[in-house]
């Protein structure tokens, strides 16, 4: 079975790393060259460090458009210091919002709304990326905060589509539409007209959201691909979704820009997805044109309890995937400590760290890093409007 192995192997990264006890090396504080803070370039575009956003939804939109929260939600974080900062999962039709206050890139007039916050970012010299995505059997739910379950058509809510006509489970008890060969090439010209708005709005850094039990992962995952087409079945087949669409939006993203994907490289139960599947996709990926995968994991079923949860749990899956594919990656999950990160980056067990609860806590956590670390000159982490602080 995957799941045992992929928990020793946890195990023992954090006895290695001492994160259990959060007791980290005296050598880890001495360290003259702190690789966290080191420019990182793909493509055309260079991070000035290696401390990224990751992209967490907000639920506060209208129609799917972005306003003054994400202005400043956004914004603070790239006044605090990160390389990179990536907007939440933005869907590429009205159907694929997880829910009604979900961010969308289906309007021409989203581009305005994007353009603005994309302007700032830049301002404080952090690249702004996107997040594109289709939430699936997964959509038509609730914020989290008002119960984070499925609305009925009549109170607002809408049909789901789905590779196959099975419900998520739990609250998400709706049973979506098994999508029709047009639905599946509707929804990738979606992705593709997304990516060109992202591009217009000033976006540098484009993350498909193939990951989380939404669409994507619905196709990939036997769990819930019960198709019987060219899309379902086999390996090659439950990939091709996913295939397809990286493919046709390599075809208009420029390849001066990253074009990146989140993945959920396993689902912990068998049956579903596994780490050595994913590992195959992603060499295909390479082939179509990605430049870094985000690695990420599950929550294509409702029941949570095989992850292993603990600090930093994915980092070494991130590094197994990274050794065997050559592709860069990205890990976040449960990255706290500065310590921490400092480690996944230097120990070549990822190229980036996205952050997601951690910096909502603190938006400053890049300076507050850099202090933590002894890092030369950590107040140039901050904008001079806020020199006084640190003097």
């Amino acid at each position: 079975m995957e799941f045992p192995r992929i928990l020793n192997e946890l195990k023992g990264w954090l006895s290695r790393n001492r994160i259990v006890d959060r007791l980290y090396p005296t050598s880890m504080r001495e360290i003259s060259v702190l690789k966290l803070f080191e420019p990182f370039r793909l493509k055309e575009i260079e991070l000035k460090n290696r401390i990224a956003v990751a992209p967490m939804c907000q639920y506060s939109c209208e129609d799917g458009y972005v306003n003054d929260w994400h202005l400043v939600h956004l914004g603070s974080r790239a006044v605090g210091g990160a390389g990179l900062v990536v907007v939440e999962a933005t869907a590429v039709s009205a159907e694929g919002r997880i829910s009604p206050s979900c961010s969308g890139i289906y309007h021409d007039g989203h581009v305005d709304a994007f353009a603005r916050i994309n302007r700032f970012i830049k301002q404080f010299g952090a690249v702004p990326g996107i997040q594109l995505a289709h939430a699936g059997r997964k959509g038509s739910a609730q914020r989290p905060w008002e119960g984070d379950s499925h609305i009925p058509d009549h109170a607002g809510g809408w049909p789901t589509i789905a590779p196959s006509a099975i419900a998520h489970g739990g609250n998400l008890d709706k049973v979506p539409t098994e999508m029709s060969i047009d639905d599946i090439h509707r929804i990738q010209d979606a992705f593709v007209t997304g990516a060109k708005r992202a591009l217009a709005a000033g976006f540098e850094w484009l993350e498909l959201h193939f990951a989380h039990g939404y669409l994507a992962h619905e196709f990939y995952s036997p769990i819930s691909n019960h198709r019987h087409d060219r899309f379902g079945g086999s390996f090659e087949n439950r990939t091709r979704f996913l295939r397809e669409t990286l493919q046709r939006v390599r075809s208009v993203w420029p390849e001066r820009f990253p074009l990146t994907a989140r993945l959920s490289v396993t689902d912990w139960v068998d049956g579903g997805v596994t780490i050595e599947e994913s590992i195959e996709l992603i060499n295909h990926f390479r082939t179509d044109g990605l430049d870094l995968v985000d690695i990420s994991h599950g929550f294509v079923i409702p029941d949570i309890s095989p992850i292993p949860w603990g600090p930093g749990f994915m980092v070494p899956i991130s590094h197994r995937i990274r050794e065997a594919t050559g592709m860069p990656t990205a890990v976040g999950w449960f990255i706290t400590d500065p310590h921490q990160a400092e480690q996944v980056i230097a120990n070549g067990e990822a190229d980036l760290v996205m952050l997601a609860r951690e910096l909502l806590r603190d938006p400053y956590w890049p300076y507050h890093a850099a202090v933590a670390l002894k890092a030369s000159e950590p107040q140039s982490m901050l904008p001079p409007q806020y020199a006084r602080a640190v003097s």
